[in-house]
Formats: structure tokens, sequence, C-alpha cells
């Protein structure tokens, strides 16, 4: 690809530059309504979901200037563009693509605004691997869709006001991927129980969903009956860009450094042990790796092109680097990671609860495993396991 900007995208990262200069204070100067004030003047520039069509209250941004604002933004440390982090990945996407015009009136407003968080109801403890072997079951009954099973690894749905869900609704169909439905549920129906899941670190990311006669009207399917795989493929592929989180990598890779500068092993600074010094630069390379990966990706697509199976190998670079990352940072402390509070523990314990916490990422949007799969089968054309 050409790694020039036009005069136009020069211009829109000018403006972006100006917008952090006026309205980006350091951390340290942050009033407690910053947040607050960020996301109000973020959205009223329409950079919060700033590659949605503008008819919906997207920016109607190029993927190109989409580029350049998350680089920008990331590159200053600022905070997210929107807070409905899931809404924005891949429900929003979804429901534009694939939903009702009363439905884009009825999420796509809320979700630009942040007034909710969404949850992701795809995994089972059956079917993990294998999202399509899914059996959530879905029954029409009237202008109902009655709802019964369970989801597990369901990111944030203790706090979550809706959930996208996967159902079957045509069991035996001839394919498995046929019979699956995505309905919209609000996560206060009767019959949702929902049971958090700890971490290693003591914290909970995830949960156990279950579903116990739940009534889902017919006007929350999320496309046609039995079409529900075909809106999970197009969802998920908006979730697996890479820029941004080439970006995120990268900055945790500098605090990574910095730890080795300033922690000291053995009389003298981590950084000048040999090993530590070779870990960190096979990191930055992989990093390097990703971000080529992600031009190569961002060429498809400004050439109209879709993505496909490509996406999961900086995925699949991603999972191995936020657990990289964290054993380096306990190699870089020693004796010292086995404690992770008290008043001498370094960096307050943030780098255990970093090097406990991988699984959030890593298992979020399919397993390293599942990425190898897609990887063998559908680019390397190996047979299927």
């Amino acid at each position: 690809m050409d790694f020039e900007l036009t005069a136009e995208e020069r211009a829109f990262r000018d403006e972006v530059r100006r917008f952090l200069d006026e309205h980006l204070p350091p951390p340290d100067r942050r009033p407690p309504t910053f947040e607050a004030d960020w996301q109000r003047k973020v959205r009223e520039k329409r950079w919060v979901g700033f590659s949605w069509p503008a008819e919906v209250g997207g920016g109607g941004g190029s993927i190109m200037e989409q580029v350049i604002l998350k680089e920008e933004m990331s590159s200053r440390k600022a905070p997210a563009l929107g807070t409905c982090f899931m809404g924005l990945a891949w429900v929003g996407p979804a429901i534009i693509q694939w939903g009702t015009e009363a439905q884009k009136r009825k999420f796509i407003p809320d979700i630009l605004d942040g007034k909710y968080q969404w949850c992701t109801g795809y995994s089972e403890p059956g079917s993990g691997s294998d999202l399509a072997s899914l059996q959530c079951k879905g029954v029409r009954e009237g202008d109902h869709y009655v709802v019964n099973g369970q989801k597990i690894w369901t990111s944030i749905a203790m706090w979550s006001k809706w959930m996208i869900l996967l159902v079957r609704t045509q069991p035996g169909t001839e394919s498995k991927h046929e019979g699956i439905t995505c309905l919209l549920v609000p996560m206060d129906s009767p019959g949702i129980e929902v049971r958090p899941i700890k971490n290693m670190s003591g914290s909970a990311m995830f949960a156990e969903v279950f579903f116990d006669n739940v009534r889902v009207p017919i006007e929350n399917r999320l496309g046609d009956e039995g079409n529900g795989w075909q809106v999970t493929v197009s969802a998920l592929a908006s979730e697996r860009s890479s820029i941004a989180e080439v970006q995120g990598l990268a900055r945790k890779l500098e605090e990574v450094v910095e730890l080795a500068r300033s922690h000291r092993r053995g009389g003298r600074p981590a950084i000048e042990r040999a090993e530590i010094r070779r870990r960190l630069l096979r990191a930055s390379n992989r990093i390097e790796a990703m971000r080529l990966n992600g031009m190569r990706f961002l060429t498809k697509q400004l050439k109209g092109e879709p993505l496909g199976a490509e996406t999961s190998i900086n995925k699949l670079h991603r999972a191995n680097l936020e657990i990289e990352l964290g054993e380096i940072a306990l190699e870089i402390l020693g004796s010292a990671a086995a404690i992770r509070q008290g008043r001498a523990t370094p960096g307050k314990g943030k780098w255990q609860s970093f090097a406990l916490s991988w699984p959030e990422v890593v298992i979020g949007g399919g397993t390293p495993n599942i990425q190898r799969n897609i990887i063998a089968e559908r680019i390397l054309g190996l047979p299927k396991d």
C-alpha cells in the first residue's frame, strides 16, 4: 500500500491533533468530570462510531480517516471513543447491516451515547470452540421466542442491559450453521440468571448466563429466522480489526521496558540481563509484525475487498503477546512477583494482576486454538481437525 497520506487525510490528522492539544490534559491534571466531558465532546464531533453511516448518527468517515483517528488517539493515550465497547465493536455494525429501521432507531443512538452496555451470548459449555454446534433453544410461540439453555464466558453480563444472543430455532438441519437465529434480549427479562466467574486475579469479567423460559418478542430478532450464523460472521468480522490493538500493545511494551529499567535484580537494572533484553526484542518484533499485517488488511479494505480468515493471524499474535508481556513483567520482578499486596510491592500489584488477567482478552472473540484451526484450514489449506 501507499503509506503517504493525501492532502485531505493530512488535514484530518491535523484536526485531530489540534483537538487533542485543546481538550486532552495530562492524566494527573484531569478533573473528576473529565471522562464525561470528553465523551460529550467526541460525540459532538461524531468521532464515536466514526466509520458508521451519517444517516444513523455516525461520522461517515472513510476507512483511512478512522485509522488516523485511532492512531492519534492511541498515541496520546486518550480515553476510548465511546463507552459502549461491545455495542460499538460489533453489535452496532450488525444492527446497521441486518436490523430493521425500528431497531436502528431504538438501539443505535443509545450505543453511540454509551447509555448502557451490551454482552454477547455466543459460547456454551459444550460449544465454545465450535460455536455452530450451539444448543440453546429458541421456540416460536405466537409473537415471541421462548428461550431455554445456557451460555458461558459471557463478558460483562453482570452489568449489561442488553445481550445479542444466538439460539437454535430449527434443530435437525442438514448443516449445523443453519437454523440459528440472532435475538436482542433485555437482561432484566424474567427467567435470566447471571453467575459471575472469578478469574485468577480475583476479578470477574466473565459470567455464566442461564435462560429458563425467557420470552423474547419477535421484533427483537436481528435478521431473518435461521440466518443467525451470517449475522454472527459479519459481527465478529467487525471486531477483528487490529490497528488499535497494535497501538495498545506497543504502549504496554513501553511500560514493561520502563519496568525493566527501573527495577533492580541482583543490584543492577533488570534490563541489563541478556535474556530480558532478548524477550523484549522478540515482543517488539511481533508487535511490528502485527502492525504490518494490519496494514495489509487495511490495503484490502481500501480496495473494497472483504477481510477473511487472515485476520485470525493478528488475533493469535495478540493473544500470545498478552500472555508473553505479563510473563516478561513477572520475570523482571523476580521474587517480588510472588507479592501482590503490601507497601513493598512494585507497582502496587499492577503487573501481577496483569499477568493473571489475560483470559479476558485471549478467550474473547475466539481462543488461540480456534484461530490456529482457522489459519490452518482456510489459509494453509490443511485438512480439518
